[in-house]
């Protein structure tokens, strides 16, 4: 028998298996570097290439280029080599969300707002600014009888509706308005002396000598107060009352009362009727039909210069509250809002004066009886 023959590879066969083992080789020793676990080149896929591709010299002389260029971006990669300037951003290509860490997963915010917030500053947000002054707080009125003086209030109301506007409208119609001023001016008048007490009682002199000046000039050349020369002499008119004095000395905190006919008052200012009543000019007339006349006309009086709050008042949620609050707040601003007078922080001096503002006055009540 005869040795079978052992087949001997040809040449190009082994050349070609030489140049895939030896570029195995190189790229292995490439990725070696910094101790990084050797990368696996695309070459390596060749060597699993087919019979064809191997028996095709120019084949295995041309390697892939692409398979070779992401060999070598992940060598880099991987052995902590920057990336080139041009290599596209993985990350986003792949739409890799951020990292668990990232503040802006923490608080729902972009990449973009982040660094808008380092360049320029958070928004900013007025509500939690912490230094800003705390909000005003307006003041309270202390009121423990309400139930009781909602009731008083709603008989107010119907002497009020019944008989205190139609005649305040029926005067408004009748008498002209120069007349009409000149009656305001009439009582405002006469109200002067007692303001002027009060003033010396509050420890105020020079006010109690404006209120002394305006009364003389104003009778005198003003023909019984009818007209008001003392304005025109730049003399301020500042009414000043009993319940004012109370409070000045000391009787700062009084519970809110409604009296029938008289209106809004406190504790405070109900007694500061008591006190003012028997100084008034008017209980000095002896003749009753002449001063329940002239008590009758300045109610009237008082009346037509609240016409302008009727409007308001029928827009009101609580009639009864507004009321309320808007004569507690003006009353205290009268007791504890002067002396601050002096250091520029009140408020004008119209915010202080009856004929804007006007009450019912202790004398001009006609069923009080005289001295």
């Amino acid at each position: 028998m005869s040795r079978p023959q052992r087949s001997v590879p040809s040449t190009p066969l082994v050349l070609a298996l030489a140049i895939a083992l030896g570029l195995s080789g190189c790229a292995g020793g490439a990725t070696t570097r910094g101790d990084a676990p050797p990368a696996t080149m695309a070459t390596d896929a060749s060597t699993t290439a087919t019979a064809a591709d191997v028996d095709n010299p120019d084949a295995l002389a041309a390697p892939d280029s692409g398979a070779a260029a992401t060999g070598a971006i992940a060598a880099d990669i991987q052995s902590g080599a920057p990336a080139p300037a041009d290599a596209p951003d993985t990350a986003a290509a792949t739409g890799t969300a951020p990292a668990a860490g990232d503040p802006a997963v923490a608080d729902g915010r972009t990449q973009a707002e982040l660094d808008y917030d380092a360049l320029y500053g958070a928004l900013y947000d007025p509500i939690a600014d912490p230094t800003l002054p705390a909000p005003a707080q307006m003041p309270t009125s202390y009121d423990p009888w309400e139930p009781f003086n909602r009731r008083v209030h709603a008989f107010n109301n119907v002497v009020d509706r019944a008989i205190a506007k139609p005649l305040a409208q029926a005067y408004v119609a009748v008498v002209p308005r120069p007349v009409r001023l000149g009656v305001g001016n009439f009582f405002n008048n006469l109200g002067q002396p007692v303001s002027a007490v009060n003033a010396l009682l509050q420890g105020k002199p020079a006010q109690a000598g404006q209120s002394v000046g305006r009364f003389l000039v104003n009778t005198t050349l003003g023909v019984a107060g009818i007209f008001d020369p003392a304005t025109r002499f730049r003399i301020p008119n500042r009414s000043e009352d009993f319940g004012q004095t109370l409070g000045v000395w000391g009787w700062r905190n009084s519970r809110y009362v409604e009296l029938p006919l008289f209106g809004p008052r406190t504790v405070r200012d109900t007694f500061g009727l008591v006190g003012d009543a028997p100084m008034s000019p008017i209980r000095q007339v002896d003749e009753d039909n002449v001063r329940y006349f002239l008590q009758g006309l300045q109610l009237v009086d008082t009346r037509v210069q609240l016409l302008p709050l009727d409007g308001l008042r029928a827009g009101a949620t609580d009639e009864y509250a507004l009321f309320r609050d808007g004569w507690t707040q003006r009353r205290n601003y009268q007791i504890f809002g002067d002396p601050k007078r002096e250091d520029g922080e009140a408020l004008p001096d119209y915010l202080l004066e009856d004929e804007t503002n006007p009450t019912v006055p202790a004398d001009a009540m006609p069923m009080v009886p005289g001295r």
